[in-house]
């Protein structure tokens, strides 16, 4: 199949419908089928280290799934049912991959962002009830076997903590220090620790329990970042195998090898790449435990693409950006394309990049709450810079505007809210708590995806910025999207972010931060001087502008706005209490999961009612740090 231009998906689509396409109704089954069609190719592999001479792993199609099928079977002896969850916490390794495919055979596989906090960590545990964790063995130079141990100590239901020992990639002399560099952990007592891989050995090859051929959940998958509770999303077989299914049919072959230094606890890297391959026959490479985090990564990024023959590059902006600060210095002449996802890539990012290693970047659009995928900027036809491109075959998206009379749909290049149905939708059970899946449905079918944008003439689709994002001064709506893309047309701005700070006048003022290209020196007050030359509305302007070392963001490259929020509030109420000669001051900045972020408040021997009275101005809340009265806060 082609897929070029708006005409050749919907041909795609009049061919037949989605449920005639003999997708088979489970992982196992699709895994099984490729396992069989292609047993000694390349499934995947894996680098613990980054140079391109650095030992590696790598499985056959046969092999993943015979360890797939040992894990599940593992899972299974250890009480997990369909409905039950196997977690893991881990950074990308062979094992990984075998925890999520065969703890989704088993049960529910629920991976988990092993950058967070131990407290969210044991929230989701808690959420999604997990029974069995998988997790590193304490390794030098990493805390995650110290994060899961304290997480397991405040979710009860765990009973069982697996762990991987990542001593077993490392050779002579390395893997003889590790174990007099292994820091100690306890794990609380209510859960065996058990080896992954030891135990993994003893199962059989074959499955010990019928896979029932229904479709059901089969993942649990968290959105957000590295603050507060992170919801979590439902993921059907169904909806997995779609996404491998337009992999498969549209973009890889068993020929393809795939670069994928993305993290396998986000929905790019599993749902959009792993599952790809699986329905395919392609090769995937994991380099190093923390993909583009990992030491050495970039600088030898090209070198790793010439070891693998890579076809296709899997990138985020923020890696692309990291990139093109490094000379193409191997022979890519293998790639074709590169696959962009998590945020808009600046126009001048995308004309550097195809003009230094002559690959043109395909962007798309996807997310959590869908399984993820949407649309692309397809690879054999027109992309338009900037866009998200042409939906999917079987994926239809409404625009919708919210009036006093109701939603409606808009017009050609008109801006609302993108409303997504898909077979990765999961209506009225796309978040594990009931709660959250209220009004999150146009139509009963259509996901309200909370992005801004809008469809051109051409069927293109474009996001303009996100509802929850925009900046409301007295009452006046703010994109943010036209001052971050102002501040990018600086040539020293490598990335921006705008949010609303908080204002006791108008509610809330445009602010923005920067992160400046590496070697680049411009000063706060040129950068205010330039956006203002740049942005269309004056009550755009951003109120202030702070350059940091660089701006946060999530582990896929998402500028992550919510921690940008919390210096902006800080920096405005202290401000505040300092003009109001109070003592008082912020000294952090929470995530209540009701109220939103809550600025936390030390009195200093401040009254505690001019320090009411003077954050009472603002509209965003505040509680005090230490006991205080509760009258006195707001």
């Amino acid at each position: 199949m082609t897929f070029a231009s708006v005409a050749e998906r919907d041909a795609i689509e009049a061919e037949m419908p989605w449920e005639a396409r003999g997708v088979p109704t489970t992982l196992y089954g699709q895994l099984e089928k490729t396992a069989k069609a292609h047993p000694d190719r390349p499934a995947v592999s894996y680098q613990l280290l980054s140079g391109p001479g650095d030992p590696a792993e790598t499985l056959s199609w046969r092999e993943l799934f015979e360890r797939s099928t040992q894990a599940a079977n593992l899972f299974r002896s250890l009480g997990i049912g369909e409905n039950d969850v196997v977690a893991y916490v881990l950074p990308n390794c062979t094992e990984a991959v075998c925890a999520l495919l065969g703890g989704a055979v088993a049960g529910i596989v629920n991976p988990i962002n092993p950058l967070l906090e131990p407290e969210q960590i044991a929230a989701i545990l808690r959420e999604t009830d997990a029974r069995i964790v998988v997790t590193l063995k304490p390794f030098p130079k990493t805390d995650i076997a110290q994060k899961v141990a304290e997480a397991c100590r405040h979710a009860p239901h765990v009973t069982t903590v697996l762990e991987v020992d990542l001593n077993r990639y490392l050779s002579p002399p390395k893997s003889w220090i590790v174990p007099f560099l292994r820091p100690k952990v306890t794990v609380n007592p209510h859960a065996d620790v058990l080896c992954f891989n030891r135990e993994m050995r003893k199962q059989p090859k074959t499955l010990t329990f019928r896979d029932s051929q229904t479709d059901r959940v089969a993942a649990y998958f968290h959105t957000g970042g590295t603050t507060g509770m992170p919801k979590v999303a439902q993921h059907l077989y169904s909806g997995m195998l779609y996404n491998g299914w337009l992999g498969s049919e549209l973009l890889f072959t068993e020929e393809d090898n795939i670069m994928c230094p993305l993290p396998l606890f986000h929905v790019f890297a599993v749902h959009v790449i792993l599952m790809s391959a699986i329905c395919s026959g392609a090769h995937v490479v994991f380099p190093t435990p923390a993909g583009y985090r990992g030491e050495g990564v970039f600088d030898n990024f090209w070198k790793l693409c010439e070891r693998w023959k890579i076809s296709f590059v899997i990138t985020v902006p923020t890696a692309v950006s990291a990139l093109m600060q490094r000379k193409v210095d191997s022979d890519i002449s293998t790639v074709r394309a590169a696959f962009s996802g998590s945020a808009p890539m600046p126009l001048e990012l995308f004309k550097r990049f195809e003009a230094a290693c002559g690959v043109t970047i395909c962007e798309g659009y996807g997310l959590t709450e869908a399984t993820c995928l949407v649309s692309v900027n397809p690879p054999a036809g027109v992309k338009k810079v900037g866009s998200i491109g042409i939906p999917f075959p079987y994926t239809h998206v409404k625009i919708i505007q919210q009036t006093a009379e109701g939603p409606r749909e808009c017009a050609i290049d008109e801006v609302g809210e993108i409303c997504v149905a898909n077979p990765g939708v999961f209506p009225g059970s796309t978040y594990t708590e009931v709660d959250k899946n209220h009004d999150l449905f146009h139509e009963g079918i259509y996901l309200r995806t909370g992005d801004l944008g809008r469809m051109d003439a051409d069927g293109y689709l474009w996001i303009t910025g996100r509802a929850k994002d925009l900046i409301i001064r007295g009452g006046h709506n703010i994109d943010p999207a036209e001052i971050e893309e102002a501040l990018l047309a600086h040539p020293a701005v490598a990335f921006a972010g705008a949010i609303g700070q908080p204002d006791a006048h108008s509610g809330e003022l445009p602010c923005a931060f920067v992160e400046l290209v590496s070697g680049a020196e411009v000063t706060e007050d040129e950068l205010m001087t330039h956006a203002r030359r740049h942005i269309h509305e004056r009550a755009a302007y951003p109120k202030h502008l702070t350059i940091l070392p660089e701006l946060p963001k999530t582990a896929v490259g998402k500028v992550f706005k919510p921690a940008l929020r919390m210096q902006a509030i800080t920096r405005v109420y202290n401000g505040a209490l300092e003009a109001g000669e109070l003592a008082a001051r912020v000294v952090s900045v929470v995530d209540d999961r009701k109220r939103g972020l809550v600025a936390k408040v030390e009195r200093n021997g401040a009254d505690a009612e001019a320090v009411g009275h003077c954050l009472g101005s603002f509209v965003r809340p505040w509680d005090w740090a230490e006991t205080v009265p509760e009258t006195a806060a707001e």
